[in-house]
């Protein structure tokens, strides 16, 4: 019986899965008009998509009838037109904050998934908020949404009686489809009702599936309509003026031209002319004590702008390109550097990426820095010399992707790296699977990557290569997993790893409830296990278990915590700086506990204590999260932050005799140390309509690392006093950085942007702990600049321009 009872049920899911809704839509020559309206008289005669079911929290249960949707669509030889009348039984309690664009705020919205292929791979989706604030994306299962990708439409939203009724329209340059006579499209329609927190789309979309792109619905009727040319330029213009308190000011011009043409219906090829990022996001620089560098993010469109294809395998960190030259400057007897650059220029880069209709994803990237050099200074004589940090270099990355069962993948990339002369380079050849059963219930994850680095004395050649499987749907979930990666495998010309020389095994499994109960809209709990071990010695150099739990209440506040536990010793290979050296680190017990209230309120807050101790004396660690945000109406918000993080009696490394002559050769100094860091962060947004935004972005950071005493390590890893260092090793850093921006998008895919900046940071081995007395004197200090940019961007579309030239 109860076989049977299973049989039935999974014959249910199949075919509740198999179930598409088909809309119909009808050509229009009547000329639309975008003003949230639907006064035109062709969409009276048009099918109506309705029905909506929910997607989150309470799965498949039916809108009611009193906040139904109504979608209808039309096209004609441009684009496609969306009308949707979005009824609310209180349209006085909609939300309707007025946000930037790609940010839903705390309104509600409305969305379209197009998937011009009906091939379940990937959706175009686009949205719009009560207040005509856009956001659009590029979804895939593997990937997520990448709201990187941006295109240009129009929409248009009016406030209703009723509620509240959306237009879109949306042209052929921004889908990709075939030239196929008639088409058939996959679609979905989405809506999200903000003070309840609940989703809705039209066709179901089950969440015990891990699947968003099969779920679509069909829509039929679109006819010999041609896929347009894609060909868009987008040049710019900006003015800088530079500013410090030596009084020094000098005023900067620059332009150049972003190119983006569509070379079929599928690969796309963008180009990016004489670069220009000086308006990009400031890094949050950090005090690092770890043995390993600083991941940054990418904050330059280009690089993040539909790079789904590049991402794969985790062999490309896009900050290599552009970034700090790989080499130093060595400078001789009375020599001190007098220019050393934190960056290098572009010349160019581009790249094409697309996916065919059979599945094949291609994607192509390519990037040429200039030759950069460093300055330095002779004391004595004054005279200078250049020194060449980083020649002349191509960047290349090369993935092909074959999708098939339209959700399983394999992929080929690789990675290249070549300096002009003898100087390094690097090679690295990837291949991925990503396979999963029909119905989306298991998957089998894998990757082989092997590198190649010519670094003229020696040449490396090394693997890394895992393998995972995993349950993928129902209320239970879990994975199982290994990895191994050999001692040369080395990634890092084009992308980024810590740690290499290990083999390792892992797990996870999960519990979440697919419904709300009386307390929760959503509750998922998960343990996960990891072990690692040093490849040579087989010695334990990583041992933990993690518990979290995550819930939202029934008035949508999020709730959770964690235990993370190290049950014993491990053997640290890299925070001694030395091959072939460790430190063992004591066993740990740690945990955090995480509250955030329901962003709809005017008044929310974000709260996260954590504390971790460990088995040694007095050693252990402690911090403090805060981030209340106020909305003081749907024009202007702030959100300050507070993070404070502590830790006491912790051992690390200073020195070594490789850094320092006057050590014993073989000898590794660590400290017994206090670290202690602040961040406090402001931002905020004052919008006159969702094209004219004030944004504000404000970060003041202060770290500093106290040492008390110093150690030697010993061959066997453990620490012995060490007395007669005498080097000053403690660490003081303090950064700030304030961005106060005016963004105005004045015509489709065009923008202006006024921005004024101010930066400053300080490093050095002298501690202060006045908190005000820092921060003064580091406003004060000759380090602050300033900079003050105009920039235009004016998008022009071959399409519209063509009959003009």
């Amino acid at each position: 019986m109860k076989n049977l009872i299973l049989v039935c049920f999974l014959f249910q899911c199949i075919l509740g899965f198999s179930q598409k809704k088909t809309l119909q839509t009808k050509f229009t020559s009547e000329k639309i008009i975008l003003d949230g309206k639907l006064d035109e008289v062709i969409w009276q005669s048009v099918p109506i998509a309705t029905n909506f079911v929910m997607f989150q929290p309470d799965n498949g249960k039916p809108i009611p009838e009193n906040k139904r949707t109504e979608v209808r669509v039309l096209y004609d030889n441009e684009a496609i037109y969306i009308g949707a009348l979005l009824y609310d039984n209180e349209p006085n309690k909609i939300l309707k904050e007025i946000t930037p664009r790609d940010d839903f705020g705390a309104a509600d919205f409305f969305g379209i998934f197009i998937n011009g292929y009906n091939d379940g791979q990937q959706n175009f989706q686009f949205f719009v908020n009560a207040p005509n604030g856009q956001a659009d994306c590029l979804a895939t299962d593997s990937n997520g949404e990448d709201y990187s990708w941006d295109s240009v439409w129009d929409s248009k939203t009016l406030m209703t009686s009723f509620g509240w009724a959306v237009e879109m329209r949306i042209p052929y340059a921004a889908l990709r489809f075939s030239s196929e006579k008639k088409q058939t499209w996959g679609v979905n329609f989405f809506r999200e009702i903000r003070r309840d927190r609940q989703k809705y789309s039209w066709n179901f979309i089950d969440s015990k599936i891990g699947t968003f792109t099969q779920q679509n619905g069909i829509l039929e009727g679109i006819e010999n309509i041609t896929p347009p040319t894609r060909l868009f330029f987008l040049p710019y213009a900006s003015f800088y003026t530079y500013a410090n308190d030596e009084q020094k000011t000098y005023g900067e011009l620059k332009g150049g031209l972003d190119i983006k043409y569509g070379i079929n219906d599928a690969f796309t090829l963008d180009a990016m002319l004489i670069p220009d990022f000086g308006q990009t996001k400031y890094d949050d620089r950090i005090l690092n004590l770890t043995p390993f560098e600083q991941q940054f993010n990418e904050n330059r469109g280009f690089f993040t702008e539909g790079t789904d294809l590049f991402s794969k395998g985790n062999l490309f960190y896009s900050r290599r390109i552009g970034g700090p030259p790989p080499y130093s400057p060595e400078t001789n007897t009375n020599e001190k550097i007098i220019e050393d650059p934190t960056s290098v220029d572009l010349y160019n880069a581009t790249k094409v990426s697309g996916r065919t209709k059979g599945g094949l994803g291609i994607g192509y990237l390519n990037a040429i820095t200039k030759k950069t050099y460093a300055t330095i200074k002779d004391t004595i004589t004054q005279e200078t010399r250049r020194v060449l940090v980083e020649p002349l270099t191509n960047y290349n990355v090369l993935v092909f992707d074959q999708r098939f069962h339209k959700n399983s993948s394999i992929s080929l990339i690789n990675t290249n790296v070549t300096r002009n002369g003898s100087f390094r380079d690097g090679n690295v050849t990837g291949l991925i699977w990503d396979l999963n059963t029909t119905k989306n219930t298991y998957n089998l994850f894998g990757n082989l990557e092997y590198s190649y680095v010519n670094d003229i004395e020696e040449k490396k050649k090394g693997i890394n290569t895992s393998i995972s499987f995993a349950e993928t749907s129902g209320k239970f979930r879990y994975n199982l997993g290994s990895k191994l990666v050999t001692k040369d495998f080395d990634n890092n010309d084009l992308g980024i790893i810590f740690e290499t020389n290990y083999y390792s095994f892992d797990g996870f499994t999960s519990y979440r409830i697919l419904s709300p109960t009386k307390i929760f809209n959503s509750f998922n709990t998960n343990i996960n296990s990891n072990i690692q071990f040093q490849k040579e010695t087989g010695k334990l150099q990583s041992n933990e278990i993690n518990l979290n739990v995550n819930s939202t209440t029934k008035k949508n506040h999020y709730v959770g915590f964690g235990i993370n536990y190290r049950p014993v010793e491990v053997y640290n290979y890299y925070e001694p700086r030395t091959e072939g050296r460790y430190s063992i680190d004591p066993s740990r017990l740690g945990g955090f506990f995480s509250i955030s209230t329901n962003y709809n309120n005017k008044f929310a807050i974000d709260i996260n204590p954590s504390i971790a101790v460990l088995n040694e004396p007095q050693r252990m660690s402690y911090g403090f999260f805060i981030g209340p945000r106020y909305r003081f109406n749907d024009h202007l918000a702030l959100y300050y932050n507070f993070n404070f993080f502590r830790q006491n009696n912790n051992k690390g490394y200073v020195d070594s005799s490789k850094d320092n002559d006057e050590l014993a050769p073989n000898t590794i100094i660590y400290a017994n140390r206090n670290a202690i860091n602040y961040t406090n962060s402001l931002n905020g947004k004052y919008s006159l309509s969702s094209k004219m935004n004030f944004n504000l972005s404000a970060r003041y950071y202060w770290s500093y690392t106290e040492n008390k005493s110093f150690f030697q390590l010993q061959d066997n890893g453990r620490l012995t006093p060490y007395d007669n260092y005498t080097e000053h090793k403690d660490q003081n850093l303090i950064t700030w950085n304030l961005d106060v921006s005016y963004n105005w998008w004045f015509a489709p895919g065009s923008q202006l942007t006024i921005l004024y900046r101010s930066n400053a940071s300080k490093y050095d081995n002298l501690i202060n702990k006045d908190f005000g007395n820092n921060y003064t004197n580091l406003l004060n200090n000759h380090d602050l600049s300033h900079a003050l940019s105009i920039s235009v961007k004016y998008f022009i579309d071959y399409n519209q321009v063509k009959n003009i030239l």
